[in-house]
């Protein structure tokens, strides 16, 4: 029985707003006492608004707060967004990490990659299993999904059960996985479930998604009528697409090769869970050149588009070991990921000026989405009948349409729950009680900075205008020593009319010192901020746009 001051709250940290860096905390007990359970720690991706930034975190100060009473870190599944901050971010937690087999060697493979990461205590949980931490009974249930072992979660509690559910889709025929367990979702519903929290990126998009079987019998049929190489870019996770690949290769009697650090560590790990039993051993990329162009599958990382990825490599004749001919077939089993549009077509593009013939998802079922569609949800609804629904995993316009579906179909309480709000599941009347400390913080490197950190809005102003460093010294007399040092970056070599930049700005120095009364100029202090002034207004006026500009005065 739960205590009446006992109250079931959740409170995301990451993933609803957005499409990434998924962290959800579930906390049960009074107010002062409550244990917690953090449910994922994921990453986005950095556009160029963030210059020299890799990738992006939730931030974790309110985790840190509670962290005596924080139970364990549950995973859902093995996906960046899901899990990518934990290398840079458990160490402020140190708490015991809970994950299937796949998911825990693929994070032990991508650890003993990154000299420094953590060792994690991690415990394994199979799909199916349930067990306790503190006053949650968690239950892992199978989900298909474009990953092995993706799992939802149903949190049960004193006061409800709360059905977390991860990344998913309805796929009676995942080529690799369990499907979605419909039987044992239904069972759940029928138990009563007080909170659905699920998944809204494929939501604005009618009826369901193909099955991985389908995709497969595609790329057996192309891969089987094609005279020359082929080559299958796809997310290196998606093990499911990797075996109907190399299923593909081997009944038409070619080899398969693979290019890419991070599909080679998801082919190890899938080994190992027996993901890959009945293939043939994968070639490494310097088996490629030998083998004749009719009897080589090449799988290739890169397709979304990333700048040091096999694919963006090969479009550039960059790779040092894969060539392309005319006619060779390039498919893209992948679909670009919103804010990569540019760089895959530049690929592609890069491809056909090759004369490589490149398909998509445009041209044929090269790929399925791993989340559901609109008629997916619906029967996740129809199954659950919760009493609360969540939107989650999406940006604003997936969350609203989300939240109308979820309504239309009945559910007495759909809430907009945003990163930060800490929302009151039961007992009683549902609803945002408070606020947690959250926000967003930066890998700049190997280094972790806060969103507001001065080297990166500086770096930002440096991506607009330029830089103008300037170093001089000055005697005691208020006299130049000597000629002034000037560094420029990221100017134009020249003014709107025509003149060098570096006399302009020569002039504007120069210019500042000779009009300063002879007292100021023995003030390094003064020196320097009339020269930074004169600069800057000098060339905002040659150029249109304000540098940043930096003076040194030593006194001599």
């Amino acid at each position: 029985m739960a205590d009446a001051q006992d109250q079931l709250v959740f409170a995301p940290l990451g993933g609803l707003g957005e499409i990434g860096m998924n962290a959800a905390l579930y906390g049960f007990g009074p107010r002062a006492r409550r244990k917690w359970i953090l449910v994922d720690l994921g990453v986005a991706f950095a556009g160029p608004e963030l210059p020299g930034v890799d990738l992006i975190m939730p931030d974790l100060a309110f985790v840190e707060s509670v962290r005596k009473d924080l139970l364990a870190l549950v995973i859902t599944h093995a996906h960046e967004d899901h899990v990518g901050a934990i290398a840079s971010l458990w160490p402020k937690l140190r708490c015991p990490i809970y994950a299937t087999p796949f998911t825990a060697g693929l994070l032990e493979a991508r650890r003993l990659g990154e000299p420094g990461a953590p060792k994690v205590d991690m415990r394994i949980v199979e799909q199916g299993a349930r067990f306790d931490l503190g006053p949650f009974s968690i239950e892992y249930i199978p989900m298909s999904h474009s990953i092995p072992e993706s799992s939802a979660l149903a949190i049960r509690t004193p006061a409800g059960t709360v059905l977390h559910s991860g990344d998913w889709k309805l796929d009676k025929t995942p080529v690799v996985g369990l499907p979605t367990d419909e039987a044992r979702l239904r069972a759940i519903g029928d138990e009563g479930v007080l909170a659905l929290i699920s998944d809204s990126t494929n939501i604005m998009r009618e009826g369901e998604s193909p099955s991985e079987a389908e995709v497969a019998i595609t790329l057996r049929d192309l891969i089987g009528k094609a005279k020359r190489r082929v080559i299958v870019t796809t997310f290196a996770s998606n093990v499911a697409r990797l075996r109907s690949v190399a299923e593909a290769a081997m009944a038409c009697g070619r080899s398969v090769v693979i290019a890419g650090r991070a599909m080679d560590r998801c082919i190890q790990v899938a080994r190992e869970c027996g993901y890959l039993d009945g293939l043939p051993p994968f070639l490494s990329v310097s088996a490629y050149a030998n083998l004749p162009p009719d009897r080589v599958v090449l799988l290739a990382t890169g397709s979304q588009g990333e700048p040091r990825a096999a694919m963006m490599r090969i479009a550039q004749h960059d790779h040092p070991e894969i060539k392309l001919g005319r006619d060779d077939l390039v498919i893209f089993s992948s679909r670009a990921i919103p804010g990569n549009e540019k760089n895959v077509n530049e690929i592609i593009n890069g491809l056909i000026e090759q004369g490589v013939k490149v398909l998509t998802d445009r041209d044929g079922l090269v790929h399925a989405s791993g989340h559901p569609r609109r008629g997916e949800v619906q029967k996740l609804y129809e199954w659950i009948r919760p009493q609360i629904a969540i939107p989650a995993h999406g940006e604003a316009m997936h969350l609203a349409a989300h939240a109308a579906l979820a309504r239309a179909l009945g559910v007495p309480h759909v809430a907009g729950v945003k990163n930060g709000d800490l929302m009151l599941l039961g007992p009683g009347e549902p609803g945002i009680i408070d606020e947690t400390p959250h926000g967003r913080v930066y890998k700049d490197g190997d280094v972790l900075i806060a969103s507001n950190d001065e080297g990166l809005q500086a770096r930002k102003r440096l991506s607009i205008a330029g830089v103008v460093s300037v170093g001089l010294a000055i005697t005691s007399k208020g006299e130049l020593a000597g000629e002034a040092d000037v560094v420029i970056a990221g100017l134009p070599p020249r003014s709107r009319d025509g003149k060098p930049m570096d006399e302009v700005i020569d002039a504007a120095i120069f210019g500042a010192f000779d009009n300063l009364p002879r007292a100021k100029r023995r003030d390094p202090d003064g020196v320097s901020e009339a020269i930074e002034r004169a600069v800057r207004n000098t060339v905002r006026n040659a150029w249109g746009k304000p540098p940043t500009v930096h003076v040194l005065v030593m006194p001599v």
